[in-house]
């Protein structure tokens, strides 16, 4: 199923991760932006109560009055709150027309300077006109002369006969600690931090999720390589890099060797038991001789004992065969051997021997082979392959046919065929010919030694080496077996 799917968790997770934050943030920047707004009010309406509180002064501002300006604004400012009054006549006109008057904390009249140069860079003394005439002003941020940053919390505008005053509160950034004032959400100490750590969770989900896919596809290529045999031998235990995992590569390497250890057992069972039933029967058979001879012509009832006798021995001893075949393909199914092997050169061997047992059938055989092929597999498990597309073809053939064999080269991979010019295979049991103990003779042609194995040991060998296996019908009559198994170099391991 999709949802249990490695990747499509992996997926799901990244999307969560991905709209989480994005969300998170949208609600902790409203949040901020609404306590921002009333610290703001709070700040400017503490900014319009110092300018209230300047405003008789500057009215009657006259001689003297710079003095007592200075020692108000040291009375009304305090350790965080710093105050600048900027003033435009009003027969002047623009952002160039305001000078600096007077400021708290007293700075000498090079900072004062440097602290105009400083604010015109803000562009707030391009705002300071529309200021005067009642705009509302913004909250920023900028550094001072002395190297500190600063937060502009008010500008507010008092305008008079003479001109237009201008109170221009700030306060330390140490006093919004936390507060997104003057800059957007994200520089917030608060914000970075949630993010770092954030991360910090991405980076070790991801890198969880990275390490278990990459240990998996190194037990994906452990496997391989103990499939095809590979000379060095790898174990799930070395290439495992999870500790939590050991146990499950102990598992892995311990299961390969019982199952080494069964096919071992398996082959050695299936040639002593083939070899403990075929030594008596062959003594049986050889005794059958003398008896067939023995008893008189006319003795019609042991004749027939006796030919049930040889026909039951030939049966056995078939049957015999066929179970060890049987044990041997899934000895190799188990634990098939990978040599690179010539089955180009084998197959050309085998056609020998069997042109005098298909002459013998009057048959004609055809052969097409490429030269060079080479499979990874074993000697044994291509001869049976062979053997039985070849007894399979024998079998079904009318004498006079022609029976062809091909073996080609397709891109990586080598291609086998047998075609035979038989009465071919009902469309709907193209597939049921490889099932075990399915045969497609008719019944009234139907052998003693047929058992329907014969086409199921061929795709069980096939595909214990990565090959498939087809059947199709030949539109002249007939039917062609198929075998597509990779190609390799002739090197005797990877």
């Amino acid at each position: 199923m999709v949802w249990r799917s490695f990747a499509t968790k992996l997926a799901l997770l990244i999307a969560i991760l991905i709209t989480v934050p994005a969300v998170l943030y949208g609600q902790f920047r409203s949040a901020d932006i609404e306590r921002t707004a009333l610290l703001q009010r709070s700040v400017q309406e503490e900014g319009r109560l110092i300018a209230a509180t300047l405003t008789p002064i500057l009215a009657n501002f006259g001689d003297g009055a710079a003095a007592k300006i200075g020692v108000q604004l040291a009375e009304i400012g305090g350790p965080d709150i710093n105050v600048k009054l900027l003033f435009r006549p009003t027969e002047v006109q623009g952002a160039e027309g305001f000078f600096y008057i007077a400021a708290n904390p007293q700075v000498t009249a090079e900072y004062i300077e440097r602290d105009r140069s400083e604010l015109m860079a803000t562009g707030i003394f391009r705002a300071l006109p529309d200021t005067c005439a009642g705009g509302e002003p913004l909250a920023r941020r900028y550094t001072n002369p002395a190297g500190a940053e600063e937060v502009l919390t008010s500008i507010t505008p008092i305008n008079l006969p003479g001109g237009c005053w201008i109170v221009v509160t700030s306060n330390a950034t140490e006093s919004f600690l936390g507060s997104s004032i003057g800059q957007p959400y994200w520089k917030t100490a608060e914000a970075q931090l949630a993010l770092a750590m954030y991360l910090l969770l991405v980076v070790l989900v991801v890198s969880l999720f990275g390490d278990i896919w990459r240990n998996v596809r190194r037990f994906g290529a452990v496997a391989r390589a103990i499939r095809v045999r590979r000379a060095d031998n790898p174990s799930f235990r070395e290439r495992n890099h999870i500790p939590e995992l050991d146990w499950v590569a102990e598992e892995f390497d311990r299961l390969v060797r019982v199952l080494n250890e069964s096919a071992d057992s398996i082959r050695q069972a299936a040639e002593e038991n083939a070899h403990a039933l075929k030594a008596p029967l062959a003594v049986i058979s050889q005794s059958i001789e003398p008896l067939k001879h023995a008893i008189p012509a006319e003795n019609e009832r042991a004749q027939r004992a006796v030919l049930l006798i040889e026909h039951s021995v030939a049966r056995l001893d078939a049957t015999v065969s066929a179970t060890r075949r049987m044990e041997q393909a899934t000895a190799e199914l188990i634990d098939p051997p990978r040599e690179a092997i010539d089955v180009s050169a084998l197959l050309l061997g085998m056609l020998k021997s069997y042109r005098d047992t298909m002459e013998g059938h009057r048959l004609h055989l055809e052969a097409t082979i490429d030269d060079g092929l080479h499979v990874r597999g074993s000697e044994e498990l291509f001869e049976t392959i062979i053997d039985n597309l070849l007894e399979n073809a024998t079998s079904f053939a009318p004498e006079g046919s022609k029976i062809a064999v091909a073996l080609r080269a397709d891109k990586n991979n080598a291609v086998l065929s047998v075609t035979d010019q038989g009465p071919g295979v009902p469309e709907t049991n193209l597939e049921r010919i490889f099932e075990r103990y399915f045969s497609r003779r008719d019944e009234d042609a139907r052998t003693g030694t047929n058992f329907g194995i014969g086409l199921w040991i061929v795709r069980r060998n096939a595909e214990a080496v990565g090959g498939t296996v087809r059947a199709s019908n030949e539109s002249s009559g007939g039917l062609q077996v198929e075998i597509t198994l990779p190609i390799t170099s002739g090197e005797s391991s990877e």
